[in-house]
């Protein structure tokens, strides 16, 4: 199947100055939080247009504005986060790591900078450690994308051979992103993997349900080796043999075909 990222969103950075008048005096307390508030304010919008750019893959513009927010604040988690985005896509591993983990320290609670460095351990073959991560980031109710936090800790756990767990996480996925295929197609397959069929083809049909009023949405090696299987325990031999010959005419050369190659000379 195709799919497409999330669109980074950003806002566009605007800072004014606003003449306010009162009746009475301001207190330089109400003077400074303004201030404060407006300091944050700027961080974050740099922080978002960082984000921005490094989704388009403009490192030199996305650091120009990390380095004027960490300039009003060293130790911002954002920033700090995001530069290890910078770090990673230039291949300096030692200093994204460090980049990941300074934000975490800034604020543990900053759950966006854990999915960036449980992203980066993933990609570093540091299974545990990045399940670690996502697993803290899977804490976060509030987090907008939590499905996606759980989508990638059952990919971890799966890794790690922790099917049980992966299922678990797959299925909270499932939950949270509802109209999810790689969640539907995730949790079918591990099912599957389990011997738990009657589970796998309920998540299976409901994915073949989503492709057929989404065109866009096509097979790929993946879901039609699964829908195989699934095919098989349920004697489906009509549609065994329609996703078998999809697999065939158009991934002749994938794993997936192989392995379907196997099956059906062992009999499975």
């Amino acid at each position: 199947m195709t799919y497409k990222s999330t669109n980074w969103r950003f806002s566009v950075l605007g800072l004014a100055l606003v003449a306010v008048f009162v009746t009475g005096c301001v207190t330089t307390t109400d003077s400074r939080f303004s201030r404060e508030a407006d300091r944050q304010e700027a961080i974050e919008d740099y922080v978002q247009l960082a984000t921005a750019y490094i989704g388009q893959g403009n490192l030199d513009r996305a650091r120009h504005h990390l380095d004027r927010a960490l300039d009003l604040d060293g130790d911002s988690a954002g920033a700090r986060a995001a530069m290890g985005l910078i770090y990673n896509a230039e291949g300096e591993a030692e200093l994204a790591e460090s980049s990941f983990r300074r934000a975490i320290s800034a604020d543990p609670d900053y759950t966006r900078a854990r999915v960036y460095y449980g992203a980066f351990l993933f990609g570093q073959g540091r299974m545990q450690d990045a399940a670690s991560q996502f697993r803290a980031a899977s804490r976060d109710t509030e987090y907008k994308d939590r499905g996606s936090v759980f989508f990638n800790l059952g990919m971890t756990q799966e890794r790690l051979g922790a099917l049980d767990g992966a299922a678990a996480s797959y299925r909270r996925a499932v939950e949270l992103k509802r109209g999810d295929a790689r969640a539907l197609l995730a949790l079918s397959r591990v099912l599957a993997e389990q011997g738990d069929f009657n589970a796998a083809a309920l998540y299976y049909s409901r994915l073949s349900s989503m492709m057929q009023r989404n065109q866009r949405l096509r097979h790929s090696p993946e879901s039609l080796l699964t829908g195989i299987r699934i095919a098989r325990y349920q004697n489906d031999r009509d549609q065994e043999a329609s996703l078998a010959l999809q697999l065939k005419n158009n991934f002749p050369e994938s794993v997936e075909y192989e392995q379907y190659k196997v099956l059906i000379s062992n009999g499975q």
